[in-house]
């Protein structure tokens, strides 16, 4: 039995005008069609789960193509988003590439890496954090909050960004860390040592964070990449009197050098490079 997809309502609809069932139809279509595989399926298929009309899918599909926001598929009968149909989300900043690639991959390794492990991306001079697999992971001692800002210069998931830019950028945010240093908790002595701590981090392989006297956590990370586009960090947390960083890197760092890599490689279909 085919199933209606609920409605997207305006939080204050205006009572004065009648829903155009045609646009809410189409709409509902592409919402269907960006929950298939790869944006592809049949008209039947995607009747079936838009809960239309055959036929009535049919002739919205080929409204649609014909406005250039989908096309045909690589099979008969087959109907797939176009490039076009991507740019009516060009003005919502969510990252797709966090919601529909790193999240899931996070939670499909949670059980895996054991330790909680974070994703975060630089902005504005922080790193901020995008997902986290606390809720799922066994030893953690306290919840990540998405959005959280995080030091640049003293975490793991800073630093092993810093190292991933390239040369033009490092440059660039260091500047503007030296400009804002207050409003981004930058301390001077961090700046006259980031080019060094920088160096140890890209000999090592990965990044480590600053050993804070009385810490409880430490952490080490390593950066997200799809081909030349530096999407951000990953890391994985863990207690300093349960294990230590040795036995992380040995135990854990291939599972999250792996998982970051397959992040950046699938990411590519979500992202604006």
């Amino acid at each position: 039995m085919a199933t209606t997809q609920p409605k997207a309502t305006a939080a204050c609809p205006d009572p004065q005008y009648k829903e155009v069932r045609g646009l809410a139809r189409g709409l509902s279509l592409l919402r269907s069609l960006n929950q298939m595989p790869g944006g592809m399926c049949s008209t039947s298929e995607l009747a079936r789960a838009s809960g239309i009309h055959r036929t009535t899918t049919k002739r919205l599909l080929e409204t649609l193509r014909q406005e250039g926001y989908v096309a045909l598929g690589e099979r008969d009968g087959q109907y797939r988003l176009s490039r076009l149909a991507r740019v009516l989300g060009d003005g919502y900043q969510e990252r797709a590439w966090v919601s529909q690639v790193a999240i899931p991959q996070l939670q499909a390794q949670a059980t895996q890496l054991l330790w909680p492990c974070n994703l975060a991306t630089f902005e504005a001079g922080w790193m901020v954090l995008l997902a986290s697999t606390r809720k799922q992971s066994p030893m953690a001692h306290n919840h990540a909050l998405l959005g959280e800002r995080l030091p640049v210069l003293k975490t793991a998931l800073g630093r092993a960004y810093l190292a991933a830019c390239s040369e033009e950028r490092l440059a660039a945010v260091l500047t503007d860390l030296r400009y804002r240093q207050k409003e981004c908790d930058v301390d001077e002595s961090d700046l006259q040592t980031v080019l060094e701590t920088i160096a140890e981090t890209r000999t090592r392989g990965y990044a480590v964070s600053a050993d804070v006297q009385n810490a409880r956590f430490s952490s080490v990370a390593v950066p997200v990449q799809c081909d030349e586009t530096l999407l951000g960090s990953l890391n994985l947390v863990f207690t300093k009197n349960t294990i230590d960083n040795e036995a992380i890197t040995q135990a854990y760092l291939p599972k999250l050098i792996a998982l970051a890599r397959d992040i950046g490689e699938t990411s590519i279909s979500w992202i604006d490079r």
